[in-house]
Parts: C-alpha cells; sequence; structure tokens
C-alpha cells in the first residue's frame, strides 16, 4: 500500500469490514432501554414503512375526525 494502489483482497477485506459494521449498526439500532424489540414488530413496522400513506389530511379538523372513527 505504500504507492497508493489497492488491489482486489484490499477491497475484499473492506467489504468484509464494513459488513461487519452495519451488522453491529442493525443490532444496536435493534435494542432500546428495555431490551430487543420483537421481530414481528420491526417487520411490521418496517412494512408499515414501505406503504403508501392510506389517508391525505388537509387540515386539524379533517385529522380529528378520521381519528375520532
Amino acid at each position: 500500500m505504500a504507492n497508493g494502489t489497492c488491489t482486489k483482497p484490499y477491497f475484499s477485506e473492506l467489504e468484509k469490514e464494513i459488513q461487519l459494521l452495519r451488522s453491529f449498526v442493525i443490532g444496536v439500532a435493534g435494542k432500546d432501554k428495555e431490551g430487543n424489540y420483537k421481530t414481528e414488530f420491526v417487520k411490521k413496522i418496517i412494512g408499515a414503512n414501505q406503504e403508501e400513506g392510506k389517508f391525505i389530511f388537509r387540515d386539524k379538523k379533517s385529522f380529528l375526525s378520521c381519528l375520532q372513527k
């Protein structure tokens, strides 16, 4: 590495390290003060986040009316 070139094995090693860091970050993000989130809950939230919104609220009155239903 003294001449500034990177080789395939070096990139391969970097990819492994990135995968480990991602795994670590996901492991840390999946925890809170009470402990781990349930897998079913995480899947449900991630799925809901990817769905298109079902309601459009134009003002606070329409928002409150939908909440009261």
